[in-house]
């Protein structure tokens, strides 16, 4: 079967930074073994760390990944541990972006984004192959039928998708689709589809973009329907989003 591209869309929509940040306000830490080796990635998206790990910390940053309108943010647990004992490419990364941190030369706050989004990648590649125990995004994504539907959500947002076409991307019949995908994801395909496209409609009216444009690119019947679908999600009128002209 086709190996599918589960992260490239997520990395599109939601621009991912990283910068240096001291222990207690730090969401991305890296530490070491007893030998100084890099060992372990902690990561939490939710909130920062208030205290410094108990090994010895190589470095610490701060994250943002789009924060709770980021689903794969939301999806993940709240402490993510990667291990790089054996990884010799990300222990690799490790030792760089200390060592940017570390020397601050010219470029390096660029450097070091550049990098974390390296790290931040392979941590969710692994974290994509291990799995969730809870239902959410990361579930689906981990399953390599249901994986197919949410990317093709994922990349074509405005297209009519019935359950019919989902099944279809993922090689299931279409009772059997709906099952796994409420299982795996937490909550029907269409409300993942209706969910996933009003937050690219938020970001999109936060842009400047037009209500009508908007509601056309992400398959809303009208303007009337998108805003009061907008308004359910969100508490508020789209176009009070758009910002003003100077």
């Amino acid at each position: 079967m086709e190996r599918i591209d589960r992260l490239t869309t997520l990395m599109t929509r939601f621009k991912l930074s990283v910068r240096p940040a001291p222990p207690e306000e730090a969401t991305l830490a890296a530490t070491a073994d007893a030998d100084g080796a890099p060992d372990m990635v902690l990561f939490r998206a939710a909130a920062p760390f208030g205290a410094a790990p108990a090994a010895r910390v190589l470095f610490s940053a701060s994250v943002d990944w789009g924060g709770p309108a980021n689903p794969l943010m939301a999806a993940l647990p709240p402490t993510v541990a990667f291990d790089v004992s054996e990884d010799a490419e990300s222990a690799g990364l490790i030792r760089l972006m200390g060592s940017e941190m570390t020397a601050r030369r010219c470029g390096a706050p660029s450097v070091v984004s550049r990098l974390g989004e390296v790290l931040i990648v392979r941590m969710l590649r692994a974290q994509i192959e291990a799995g969730a125990a809870q239902p959410g995004l990361l579930a689906g994504l981990a399953d390599p039928r249901l994986s197919r539907a949410i990317v093709a959500i994922h990349d074509r947002p405005g297209r009519a998708w019935r359950n019919e076409d989902l099944a279809r991307e993922a090689g299931l019949s279409l009772s059997r689709f709906s099952e796994t995908f409420l299982a795996a994801v937490g909550e029907p395909p269409a409300g993942y589809l209706r969910r996933w496209r009003l937050t690219l409609a938020r970001q999109d009216m936060l842009a400047g973009d037009r209500v009508e444009a908007v509601a056309r690119r992400y398959g809303f019947a009208s303007p009337e329907g998108f805003a009061r679908a907008f308004r359910k999600r969100f508490g508020a009128n789209p176009v009070t989003l758009r910002p003003r002209a100077a």
